[in-house]
């Protein structure tokens, strides 16, 4: 195949501002898929993703589409729209020549948006600004025109307008991607260097790589090498998607397609690691790295039966998701469960659901927590990720924790309310932008244990739902936390223990203790609930015993006899408290743990 007819793009784009629906239309428009055939969301193949309207999972698609005579081929990579996913969306953008900018002109840019752009905008891809959804009654054309102006630096009359829905414009853009967007570069590998942009599992041919060839070529039956990983394998098909898996004899130097490993072990492939000959290997292609966990849960099984399909089912999730990490624990109260990385409070929702749905499983999630550099006063260094493990207060010199950079896009009218929230939040706020439309660009710095206590929705509620904001890792700086610890009859229970702002610390304590004041079932005799942070008890309050009428089945008689009953029976309940242990119900963990 000749490459000059090869145009491989992307689509940036914010959650529902219809990337899966323009994809749709192009597949229609090229006649890659029939009338009969089609299906709204047509690559969101993971139920959940259709389920909620957003790309989880790539779904790379090529079409055939023809331009004044001349048969050229268009690989559509269609990539996350999260920030959680922010890594992905980079391989992505690593393995084409130029990218479509798809911004729904009801809502204008978002931050996410700004945040891909930028990726976009340093690998020096040309960018073909799109407005979608320009027939609804609610579009602002000429306003949204002129915030992607800003944006992209182009002028208004670059801006392609389009109804995803019904098609208008779709086939003005197709012919702007093979005006505008390069084929692919001539490289000098002197052996096959293919790079991973993504992949599945199937029961029967193991992991399958989406993969995108720089140079050489790759043939079924070739043996390879994961560069990366150090792991030979043979190719045992290889083929392209239009959109579902099409086999063929080879992929050549600038193509997209897919091999098929035959890897049945979890943990191998990894999103961004180089495919190569093993006889003749070239040199990976540059900018691979492991994904790091930022947010850390413990998941149990409610019933610890469930525990052996837990970690298969985890095992199994890991053959499809490389950022997925977990390891074996166990708690006194909850048994045995797995300590698990995720790369944002969305990818924990999607695992923990796909796990409920895919494995049937009842699960125990509690709090998630950060990753933590304690500093003892000896000089020793330790990575924290679990509360149970983090040291006594005043027992360390020392604690570092993430920071994130943040950008916020507000409009103008609900400032003062974003501001009261970002000091509560303890953002320090940089650069504030007018953006157009009477909306602000904020940017700001802020912790990340912050940024999971809520912040999302709290923005969300105080700006009617109009905010729009995205994050990116920052450096780690000095932190003033502490752990909470809850005791009930005296006795530390660690799956209550977590992390928190020492300025919070009564706070959280009082939320804590009346929470459980509330939900724990009562006792035969007095039970203390308290909270201890920083050495001392900060919070307490006690539950009292069940009462039972010892006397009821008195009649009349000396009023000593009914006397010595109460007697006996304070004792009883004394002697109780003294060895007494409180058993808790898991409904009692759930519930404090759901919030």
């Amino acid at each position: 195949m000749d490459t000059n007819t090869i145009r491989n793009f992307s689509i940036i784009a914010h959650i529902d501002h219809g990337k899966s629906t323009l994809a749709d239309r192009m597949l229609e428009v090229t006649k890659t898929i029939s009338e009969r055939e089609m299906k709204d969301q047509l690559l969101d193949q993971m139920e959940l993703e259709r389920e909620r309207g957003i790309t989880i999972k790539m779904q790379p698609v090529r079409m055939g589409y023809q331009k004044e005579g001349t048969d050229y081929v268009l690989n559509l990579i269609d990539t996350p729209g999260h920030i959680d996913f922010s890594y992905e969306v980079s391989r992505a953008l690593k393995s084409i020549e130029g990218t479509i900018l798809l911004v729904d002109a009801t809502q204008g840019v978002q931050a996410q948006t700004l945040t891909v752009l930028d990726m976009a905008k340093e690998l020096n891809l040309p960018i073909i600004p799109v407005l979608n959804k320009i027939d609804l009654a609610g579009a602002q054309t000429e306003e949204v025109k002129q915030q992607v102006v800003n944006v992209v630096g182009c002028s208004p009359d670059e801006i392609l307008c389009v109804s995803a829905k019904t098609g208008e414009g779709v086939e003005a853009l197709l012919d702007r991607i093979v005006d505008k967007v390069p084929s692919p570069k001539k490289t000098k590998a002197n052996s096959l260097q293919s790079l991973i942009f993504d992949f599945e599992y199937s029961n029967h041919q193991g992991v399958i790589v989406y993969t995108r060839v720089y140079g050489g070529e790759v043939k079924k039956g070739d043996e390879l090498l994961f560069v990366g990983a150090k792991e030979r394998f043979i190719a045992q098909e290889v083929g392209v998607f239009s959109p579902l898996r099409t086999k063929k004899d080879s992929l050549k130097e600038g193509e997209i397609g897919y091999i098929v490993t035959g890897i049945k072990r979890p943990g191998v492939t990894q999103v961004g690691d180089t495919v190569t000959l093993f006889k003749s290997q070239s040199a990976p292609v540059t900018g691979f790295e492991k994904p790091k966990p930022v947010v850390w849960a413990s998941l149990y099984p409610e019933s610890q039966d469930d525990f052996d399909v837990l970690r298969q089912a985890l095992g199994k999730l890991l053959l499809t998701d490389s950022s997925l990490s977990f390891e074996e624990e166990a708690s006194v109260s909850l048994g045995r469960g797995f300590r698990c990385g995720f790369l944002g409070m969305l990818h924990l929702e999607i695992i923990t659901e796909r796990l409920k749905r895919e494995f049937n499983l009842n699960l125990i999630i509690t709090s998630p927590t950060i990753t933590y550099k304690v500093f003892s006063k000896g000089g020793k260094e330790e990575i924290i990720y679990s509360p149970v493990k983090f040291p006594d207060h005043g027992s360390y010199e020392k604690v570092l924790e993430p920071w994130i950079k943040v950008t916020l896009i507000v409009p103008g009218d609900y400032l003062g309310n974003v501001m009261t929230l970002l000091y509560e939040h303890e953002a320090i706020v940089g650069n504030t932008n007018s953006f157009g439309d009477n909306r602000m660009a904020l940017d700001l710095e802020m912790p990340l244990r912050e940024l999971m206590r809520n912040f999302f929705d709290e923005i969300k509620s105080a700006t009617s739902g109009y905010a729009s904001l995205s994050y990116e890792m920052g450096d780690m700086r000095e932190a003033q936390v502490t752990r909470l610890d809850v005791l009930i009859a005296e006795e530390i229970v660690p799956a209550f223990s977590r992390i928190i702002a020492e300025r919070r610390a009564e706070e959280e304590a009082r939320d804590v203790v009346e929470k459980l004041h509330d939900v724990l079932p009562r006792q035969q005799f007095v039970i203390k609930i308290q909270a201890q942070a920083k050495g001392r008890i900060i919070a307490s309050k006690t539950l009292k015993a069940l009462r039972k009428d010892v006397t009821a089945k008195l009649y009349g008689g000396d009023i000593t006899r009914k006397m010595k009953l109460r007697e006996k029976q304070k004792k009883g309940k004394k002697k109780m408290k003294e060895g007494g242990k409180v058993s808790i119900p898991q409904d009692v963990f759930l519930k404090v743990m759901r919030g």
